[in-house]
Order: structure tokens, then C-alpha cells, then sequence
């Protein structure tokens, strides 16, 4: 078996295990950020949600709720973008499964995103509607 890059973080432990697995996290969004036009806006979005929620939200709560769904897109975008890569990397031909893949993992994009646009307007509703 050869080595890897992969095979590094199992065998080590405490800090050290927790410092590289770090640095790998921070190259996956990178990468996304870099080659996910998808992944930029929803971070781009994040620059007007973020700021936005301290204005919205009445209670630690409700902005922590606002936080929390809008990081849920983030995270179902990056399992997204991972599930597409695994089926790229298989192959080229179309495959009914392949397609079944991407096409699932985009429908739960758009349902992180519905959640966090129907969680957004319920407390704007609330706190802003009167």
C-alpha cells in the first residue's frame, strides 16, 4: 500500500490530527470557492446574510437560526459538489445512475436553499411585519 496524503491524519493524533485536518478543510472550500460558481455565490450571499442577521434577529436564538440555515446551504452545496465529483472521476459516459446522483444532490441544494429562504422570511415576518 503507498502512502498518502490520506493515510497521514489517521495515524496521528491529538492536535497534530486536528491541525491537519484543518489544513484540509480549508483546501476543500478553497477549492470549491475556486471552481464552484455555485458554491462563490452562496458565499457572496453570506456578505449580505451574515451582516443582515444582526438587524433581523430579535433573540440569540433567532440569529443563531438565521446563522445555522444559511451555513446549511454552504454545507449541502459542498456534499453536492463532492457527490459530483466522485461521479466525474468514475467516468465520462452517461450512466442513469450518475445522472440520478447529480440530479439528487441538486435537488438538495434547492431544498437547503428553500429552507433557509422560508426560515429568513418567517422571522423577518415576525420581528419586521409587526
Amino acid at each position: 500500500m503507498n502512502s498518502n496524503s490520506f493515510d497521514t491524519p489517521r495515524k496521528m493524533t491529538g492536535f497534530k490530527r486536528f491541525y491537519h485536518a484543518s489544513v484540509y478543510s480549508w483546501q476543500g472550500l478553497r477549492a470549491a470557492y475556486a471552481n464552484e460558481p455555485a458554491f462563490r455565490y452562496e458565499v457572496w450571499g453570506g456578505a449580505f446574510l451574515i451582516p443582515a442577521s444582526f438587524f433581523v434577529a430579535a433573540t440569540p436564538i433567532q440569529w443563531a437560526l438565521l446563522i445555522s440555515v444559511y451555513l446549511m446551504v454552504l454545507l449541502v452545496e459542498l456534499l453536492n459538489t463532492a457527490v459530483e465529483a466522485v461521479v466525474d472521476r468514475i467516468g465520462d459516459e452517461y450512466h442513469d445512475l450518475a445522472g440520478l446522483a447529480k440530479d439528487l444532490g441538486s435537488a438538495a441544494v434547492s431544498v437547503a436553499l428553500i429552507i433557509c429562504t422560508v426560515t429568513w422570511g418567517a422571522v423577518l415576518i415576525q420581528n419586521l411585519g409587526g
